[in-house]
């Protein structure tokens, strides 16, 4: 930083775009400053009025102004410094004033330099750094060359109080540059600490929306792979009904059983969702029982198998073959035709879950833009957990869905 900055950059002041903030420590801790001036006025006065030289009248005259320090302190000096509002108008106010009445009194009586002391921690205060310097400089210069002019005394007493002027002048000037340069990086550091507080909630914030947008992804997910397709199974199996009341009454009959089947497990799966547990299909039960009664479920021609060592796998994945192979089956429902046939095929390997559902329908064109959130959903699950989800298609030659899962290694007995 260089010396011809103001104060009040890069931050010592606490100027914001309302105008100068108060420091709660600041202004606690100000008492203090109140304390050391009050004692280097209290013992400025004493010397002044107890020194030998000059006459009486001439030390009480120079008390008298010397005095009127404390009420320009206390009604424009503290004020500023107490709101940290430096090199404004009442700021250089204050110690244009505060110089004058150290001056006068400073110039009849030597003692008064004493002053000095209460004078340059307000100069640094208040004025901008380089204006700062040259007041100080000033300050301890000025009272003895005046005095020296104005008294004459002998050549030693003005070489020593040159010396003393001179050490004063430099420890003034060290000092004071050294504190308003720590001050400065401790506000630097401050405003940086409160960017970071910024940005950390900023964060936060962000964290908290990408979280909600990713459970409301869940819940659609979840939403349209249970409650919906059962939904659409239940419509299906309505205009089923609907059309056996008369002639097959004993169908129907089928058909109203897998209705309410159908309904109380959406209701599970209802209940499930609202309490973040396990599907209903999957509570009680492995994978693979958990597919063939969603295969036998499934009023097409269907078929399961299961090959590969049957073995536990972590909730997620189990999770994420089921809600797959329901979406492929409701896939089938609505798009395969009347009696496509069905095989779902689960198959467990050292690394990989790999389940797959054939169905022997329409198909489609892969290619054609078509795809709806069923599959795009689908491809979503197997990617949380590093999986894949891939559909091949042909118009007249059916489809498959094959979902890959990995599967974490499992430790040695």
């Amino acid at each position: 930083m260089s010396a011809d900055l103001p104060l009040e950059e890069p931050g010592r002041r606490l100027n914001g775009p309302d105008g100068p903030r108060e420091s709660d420590v600041h202004t606690r801790t100000f008492r203090n400053w109140d304390l050391y001036f009050a004692v280097v006025w209290a013992g400025t006065l004493a010397f002044a009025l107890g020194a030998e030289h000059p006459a009486w009248p001439v030390r009480a005259a120079a008390a008298c102004v010397f005095a009127l320090q404390v009420p320009w302190y206390l009604l424009v000096g503290r004020p500023q410094m107490v709101a940290l509002a430096p090199a404004g108008p009442r700021a250089v106010l204050h110690v244009g004033g505060a110089v004058l009445l150290f001056l006068v009194p400073a110039l009849l009586v030597g003692e008064t330099r004493l002053a000095t002391f209460a004078l340059v921690p307000q100069c640094f205060m208040l004025l901008r750094l380089r204006t700062a310097q040259l007041v100080v400089a000033v300050v301890n210069v000025a009272p003895v060359v005046g005095w020296a002019l104005l008294w004459r005394p002998q050549a030693g007493v003005v070489f020593l109080d040159s010396v003393f002027a001179v050490v004063s002048l430099c420890f003034s000037l060290v000092l004071g540059t050294w504190i308003i340069r720590v001050v400065d990086q401790s506000e630097e550091r401050a405003a940086l600490i409160a960017e970071l507080d910024a940005h950390r909630l900023e964060v936060a914030r962000l964290s908290a929306a990408n979280g909600a947008r990713a459970e409301r992804e869940r819940f659609s997910r979840e939403i349209h792979d249970t409650l919906a397709q059962g939904f659409t199974s239940l419509l299906m199996l309505v205009q089923a009904v609907q059309s056996e009341l008369d002639r097959d009454p004993a169908e129907a009959r089928r058909h109203l059983a897998m209705m309410a089947e159908t309904a109380r497990q959406n209701l599970a799966e209802a209940r499930a969702l609202v309490a973040h547990g396990a599907p209903a299909d999957l509570a009680g039960t492995t994978l693979p029982n958990a597919l063939r009664r969603l295969v036998a479920g499934h009023y097409y021609a269907s078929r399961f198998k299961a090959t590969g060592s049957e073995h536990p796998l972590p909730a997620a994945l189990e999770v994420i073959a089921l809600r797959s192979c329901q979406e492929a089956l409701a896939n089938v429902r609505r798009h395969a035709g009347d009696g496509a046939g069905v095989l779902v095929s689960l198959a467990y390997g050292e690394d990989e879950l790999t389940l797959s559902v054939r169905d022997d329908g329409h198909g489609f064109d892969p290619l054609a833009p078509h795809e709806g959130y069923g599959l795009r959903g689908l491809r979503a699950r197997a990617a949380e957990v590093g999986g894949t989800a891939e559909i091949r298609s042909a118009p007249g030659a059916g489809t498959t869905v094959t979902v890959r899962l990995p599967v974490p290694a499992r430790s040695a007995p």
